[in-house]
C-alpha cells in the first residue's frame, strides 16, 4: 500500500480528541510519524496508543500549553529529537463559549483569543526552524466559517479569534512561500464532534443539520480528509487558502 507521507512527521494540536485526532489518525494512515499534543496528558497519551495500535507507526505524546511559548518551543523540539524532524503542523486546538458580548467576562475573552489565535501563532512560528531546515513544510491551521461571517455556536470571542487565524494564515503564507512551507486554514461548519455537542442537543442538532443545503452534520474524517489532502506533495501550489467545508452553510 502506497502511504505518501510516509517520510514526514506531524505535530497535531489538540489531538486527543474530536477533530485533532481525526486528522492525527488519517495522516498516521498515510504513513506519517505522529506527535499528539494535548492539555490533558492521559488524553494524549490514549490517543497516541490508539493511533500506533491502528496504523503501526511511530507517535509520540505531548502535553503542553500552547499559550505559552517555553511549552510550544520545548513541544516543538521533543517532537523534532523523538520523532525525527517535523514537516506538517496542524494547529486544531481550539476553545469556543456561546457567551453573548454583553456577558462576557475579559478574562474569557483573553483566553479564548488565547488559545485560538496566540497559540496558532506560537505553534507556527515554532515549527519554521525545522521546516526550514527540511525545506519542506505544511501548517494547516484551523479557523472556521466564523471566521468569514459569524460563529453559529460561539461568542464574539470566538468569531473574532477565527478570523484573525484566516489573517494570520495568509500573512505568514507570503512570508514563507520561498521556503518551501505552504499555509492554509480549513473553514469547518457545524462538525459532529465532542465540543458541538458539549453546546447543543440532538434535537438541536437535528434542527441545524435540516437547515444546511447538505442536511446533515459534518463528521470529522471528511475534515480530516481535506487537511490530509492539504499536507501532501499534491497541494504544493496552495498556500494562503481559507477552504471551506460546512455542507453548504456558507457559499462564498
Amino acid at each position: 500500500m502506497n502511504k505518501p507521507l510516509s517520510n514526514r512527521t506531524a505535530l497535531i494540536t489538540g489531538g486527543g480528541q474530536g477533530l485533532g485526532f481525526a486528522v492525527a489518525a488519517k495522516l498516521a494512515e498515510l504513513g506519517a510519524k505522529i506527535a499528539i499534543n494535548d492539555i490533558a496528558p492521559e488524553r494524549a497519551t490514549k490517543a497516541a496508543d490508539r493511533i500506533a495500535y491502528a496504523s503501526d507507526v511511530r507517535t509520540h505524546a505531548i502535553l503542553a500549553d500552547i499559550t505559552k511559548k517555553d511549552d510550544v518551543d520545548d513541544m516543538v523540539n521533543d517532537a523534532v529529537s523523538t520523532l525525527g524532524g517535523l514537516h506538517i503542523l496542524i494547529n486544531n486546538a481550539g476553545i469556543l463559549y456561546p457567551t453573548s458580548v454583553a456577558d462576557t467576562p475579559e478574562e474569557e475573552w483573553d483566553r479564548v483569543i488565547e488559545v485560538n489565535l496566540k497559540g496558532t501563532f506560537l505553534c507556527a512560528q515554532a515549527a519554521l526552524a525545522p521546516m526550514n531546515a527540511a525545506r519542506w513544510g505544511r501548517i494547516v491551521n484551523f479557523s472556521s466559517t466564523a471566521g468569514k461571517t459569524v460563529s453559529t455556536l460561539g461568542g464574539a470571542h470566538y468569531t473574532a479569534s477565527k478570523a484573525g487565524v484566516l489573517g494570520f494564515t495568509r500573512h505568514l503564507a507570503k512570508e514563507v512561500a520561498g521556503d518551501g512551507i505552504t499555509v492554509n486554514a480549513v473553514c469547518p461548519g457545524l462538525i459532529d464532534t465532542e465540543m458541538s455537542r458539549t453546546i447543543i442537543d440532538d434535537a438541536q442538532a437535528q434542527a441545524y443539520a435540516d437547515s444546511f443545503p447538505i442536511s446533515r452534520l459534518g463528521q470529522p474524517t471528511e475534515v480530516a480528509d481535506l487537511v490530509a489532502f492539504l499536507a501532501s506533495d499534491q497541494a504544493a501550489y496552495i498556500t494562503g487558502a481559507a477552504l471551506d467545508i460546512n455542507g453548504g452553510d456558507l457559499m462564498v
